[in-house]
Parts: structure tokens; sequence; C-alpha cells
């Protein structure tokens, strides 16, 4: 049994989770980080190729209108490290590539007809007339955007879009979650109306560093393959976790891992009530293909796939966005794919996924061979995407847990901005305030 206590202990090395340890830690507080991957970084985490070229396991960018990146960044004295970059992007329809990047694309896009490009080129201007998002919750999002732009509109750019990123939950997404997402989007144009990202030089993997590194040079501990198997309470109180090495003591404890594994760690010792509100908010998974390849695939960074029978919602070439020279001349491209677990393909092998990925990756590439595959990597999440389903703010549990010195803070929390780093660097700083204060008392 351990004998060392500490100010406060942190279940989850993601962004959020880092964020309050790294606060914590520059105030003074004894902080200890539990991260159950063998690395930091959560679903922003990076792996390396067997040559040492390092990626994000998941394809990450930042919006040049994102606040607390570069906040943070520049306290760890890195600003110079973030990089704004212009994007392309672009819709697979109807077995073509169209570019989607400024309005001029726009009004190229015959799929739709004259009249429907208006519509979806208004959209933006409809959408920011809503201020207060509360109004449109109770409508899905099919609801909601045919109500805006017509169902023709709906059915070619959203619904392929929706299905896809939301799988069988597709029709019970609430409209607020749509609605943040276009809001955002359209803020990040330049004067010519092109899309500009942000991203860090080196990758992600050299923040989420930085910051583990400042958490141990003011004496906070980060510990890796570590897994918290359950509690030690009295009364009102959380003494202590139990973890895969033993057992950790702290005064406040905060867990920022899916509702789900917190439900599962508080499982016996919290009650039924509270765990079933933990358990209503619903996951879904991602598979993500990570290729390295010689010849790039097309000049598009972000490819939407609108094309139904593709089981992918989109193909990102991280190296048209970030330059093949950080990555040794070669190319790097993301397959996404959201899906239940309950889906057959969560349990494909590596092999089988590839095969599987590679047979529709041609379809749209025809020109791709196999022999052009340097490396390739299946990435897994089970916890990828909160389904914020309609009045999600009227079930989404709080900060608060049946325990004073417990606090929650995950990504689906988020709300109504979609999960991302941004605010989960936000969400990291804001809980770290109320922790501190708790430890104040």
């Amino acid at each position: 049994m351990g004998t060392n206590k500490y100010d406060v202990v942190i279940v989850g090395g993601g962004f959020t989770g880092l964020t309050a340890a790294y606060v914590l830690s520059k105030q003074g507080h004894k902080v200890r980080v539990i991260e159950s991957d063998s690395t930091a970084g959560g679903l922003a985490g990076t792996f390396e190729f067997a040559d040492g070229v390092k990626i994000e396991k998941f394809y990450h960018h930042w919006f040049n209108n994102d606040v607390y990146v570069p906040e943070l960044v520049k306290e760890l004295g890195m600003e110079s490290d973030l990089i704004t970059l212009p994007s392309r992007t672009g819709m697979y329809f109807n077995g073509r590539m169209w570019k989607l990047s400024t309005p001029m694309d726009l009004l190229r896009f015959t799929a739709l007809s004259f009249i429907d490009r208006i519509r979806l080129g208004l959209l933006v201007l409809q959408v920011r007339r809503i201020k207060d998002w509360r109004t449109i919750e109770h409508l899905s999002i099919r609801e909601w955007l045919e109500s805006l732009c017509g169902r023709n509109v709906y059915r070619v750019v959203w619904e392929p879009l929706i299905a896809a990123k939301f799988s069988i939950y597709a029709e019970a997404v609430n409209a607020a979650w749509m609605w943040k997402k276009l809001v955002l989007r359209g803020s990040t144009r330049n004067e010519k109306g092109g899309e500009e990202l942000a991203y860090f030089k080196g990758g992600f993997g050299s923040l989420i560093e930085a910051m583990v590194s400042t958490i141990k040079r003011c004496d906070g501990e980060v510990s890796f393959g570590e897994k918290v198997t359950g509690v030690r309470t009295e009364g009102n109180r959380l003494l202590a976790l139990h973890t895969n090495r033993g057992e950790i003591v702290g005064r406040q404890f905060l867990f920022t891992p899916a509702f789900s594994i917190i439900a599962d760690i508080f499982e016996g010792a919290a009650d039924s009530e509270w765990l079933a509100s933990l358990r209503k908010v619903r996951y879904l998974a991602n598979m993500c293909l990570v290729l390295r390849l010689k010849h790039s695939l097309s000049d598009t960074y972000w490819l939407n796939v609108n094309d139904p029978g593709f089981p992918f919602v989109g193909v990102i070439e991280h190296t048209n966005f970030d330059t093949p020279d950080n990555y040794k001349g070669t190319h790097i491209a993301f397959l996404s794919r959201y899906l239940a677990v309950e889906d057959p393909v969560w349990y494909y092998s590596d092999e089988q996924y590839v095969d599987f990925a590679f047979e529709h990756l041609k379809r749209m590439f025809p020109e791709i061979d196999r022999s052009g595959v340097i490396e390739h990597r299946v990435m897994r999440a089970q916890y990828a995407q909160p389904v914020t389903e309609r009045n999600y703010s009227q079930y989404m549990p709080g900060r608060g847990t049946p325990f004073a010195n417990a606090s929650i803070s995950t990504m689906a929390q988020i709300y109504p901005e979609d999960r991302g780093t941004n605010y989960a660097i936000r969400d990291g700083r804001a809980v770290a305030e109320h922790i501190s204060k708790l430890l104040a008392k």
C-alpha cells in the first residue's frame, strides 16, 4: 500500500489532465498523473514509424481562431513553433473529387443545382444568426439543416458525412453540435475566403513532451501503463485509487477519461443512480488507418467522403498540410472510420482492416498500389466520439461527483463545442482553478 500522499491525483494523461497537472504543479501542489496508455496525449498522442518518424495516432490540427492553445504555447516559450498553414479541402462524391476550399469552388460544385449551391453558400450566414444554441438543441441535425438549406443539399452534402461520423446514432445527434461546427469553421477563413489551420512544428508530440517535462520539473509525477481498477472511500470522501501497481493516496482527485470508464472505476463504491447517469452518455469508436506512402494520393488535405458505399468519413492527407520534408520526403494519410463497437469491423485484425480499407481506397485512387505503402498502422479508440443526443445539456453529467474531493472533466463535457485539444486545454485550466480553491480550504 502506498504511503506517499499527493495533493492531486489525476486520472488520464490527455490534454485536459496534463493541462490541469501543469497548472497545479506550477502552483506548488504535489501532483500525480496516471495514464493507462504507454504515452501521454490521449487521442492527440503520437507514435513512431520504424525509422523514428513521429506522427499523431489520429489526425489533428488547430483552428487559426483557437485561443487556449496559443496561450499555453506562449507560456511554454514555444510560440515560434506554432505555424498557420492554408488548408485544401474537398469532397469525394459520385465517383469524383470536388474542391471546396473557396467560394469559387462552391460555385463550381455542379453536383448541386445553382439554387442549391446558393443555399449552401448562405448557410453560414443563417447559422451565425443563431445566438443561443439551446433554441435548437431539441432538433436533430437533419431536422435543423433541412429547414435551412433544403432536403437536396442535406442529402448530397450533409447526410453522408453525418451518417459516417455518427453511424447508428446519425438521427439522434442534436443540432447544436452541428451549429457549433459551422460557426467555428466559418470564422477560420482568410480575406480571400480560403481556410487557414494551425499546426505545431514537430507535431503535437513536441507540445505534449514539453508539458510533461514542466510537470516533472515542478516535482510532479506522470506514470504510464498504469490502470485504475477501483477506489477506496470513506463517507463522502475518496481516500485512494487502486491501480494495477498498488494504491495511490490523495487529497483531491480528477477523472478525465470517458464517462463509462469512470463509472467502471466507481462501480460498487457510488450509488447506482449516479453511475447510470454516467453510462447514459454513449460513444462511438474510431478506427484510423495511418498510411505512410511513397507518393501523394491527391493535392487535397481534407477529403470528405460523401459517396455512399465508402466506409470512411474522410481521407486526410496530412502531408498536403504539413510538408513531406518533415517526414523524410514521404507522404502520410489518415483514413478515418467511426463505428459502434457492435460493428463486426471493430473486431477485424489489423491486416483484415488494411485489406478492407485498401479495397475501397483503390476505388477512389485507382493508381494506388500496395507497393507504394512504406508502412501502415491501425489505431483504435473505443471512446472516440461522445454522442450528444437531443437536449444533451439536460442529462450531461456535471463536474461534481458523490465525493466532495473528486471532480470530473472529460471531452464529453466540452459542449456545445465538439471535443478538441483547444477546449481540453480550456477545461483543464478551469478544473485546475476549481481544485486549487478546494485545496486552499
